[in-house]
């Protein structure tokens, strides 16, 4: 992956952020390799084109707001993994809320291979999240009285949408701009509309779900 700062850099400019906007900093060098090799692994996938250089090289640009959101999620989470300091966790957790307005916790694991455009507002909650996972702005995914989602692959969330409790989200299925789903299963290849309990759930060939996708991702 072609990095736009070199590591060095990233690590200057996370300490940076750090010191300046929480009044503390850590050494997060230890988890930078491993956090660009799950950053790797996502974009590589992706076919945004932000996402990649002239050459069409896989890219990482820090001051590219999504590609960093993802990042820093990783790195947290990286840390957490690593039974590295929660402390430090919670502080690369919290600076990517300040950033870039998401709230995406270290313990939980969003997938391999997940996608945003324009993530501000997106709140991702315990849920089991599968690859393809994609978000728009102001999307919520949590809980309903101790229970979570369950995505399958290839899941979009459109803007101001929301799943919660003991929902069950099928693969290839999209989830359009201001639904509601609560404690419902949705079956595979799927737009789905309107609030819970008066869903309208539109079943579509897997071809048609599956052209949506395309234009998304690579192989996933």
């Amino acid at each position: 992956m072609i990095l736009e700062l070199s590591k060095t850099e990233i690590s200057q400019l996370i300490h940076g952020q750090l010191s300046n906007i929480l009044g503390m900093s850590s050494e997060i060098s230890n988890y930078l390799d491993i956090t660009l090799e799950r950053t790797h692994k996502c974009f590589e996938k992706t076919k945004n084109k932000y996402y990649r250089n002239p050459d069409g090289e896989v890219y990482f640009n820090p001051y590219h707001s999504g590609q960093y959101s993802i990042f820093l999620y990783y790195l947290a989470n990286t840390i957490f993994r690593n039974g590295g300091d929660s402390t430090l966790a919670s502080k690369i957790y919290y600076l990517n809320k300040i950033l870039n307005s998401v709230d995406w916790y270290y313990e939980i694991e969003l997938p391999e291979v997940f996608g945003v455009e324009h993530p501000l507002g997106a709140v991702l909650g315990r849920a089991k999240y599968s690859n393809g996972f994609f978000v728009y702005q102001g999307c919520t995914v949590g809980g309903n009285k101790g229970k979570y989602p369950i995505m399958g692959k290839n899941v979009i969330l459109y803007a101001n949408s929301t799943v919660i409790g003991e929902s069950t989200i099928g693969t290839n299925v999209a989830i359009s701009t201001g639904t509601i789903v609560k404690d419902e299963n949705i079956p595979d290849f799927c737009l789905v509309f309107g609030q819970t309990p008066n869903l309208v759930i539109k079943k579509k060939e897997p071809e048609y779900m599956e052209a949506i996708f395309s234009k998304l991702w690579v192989n996933v």
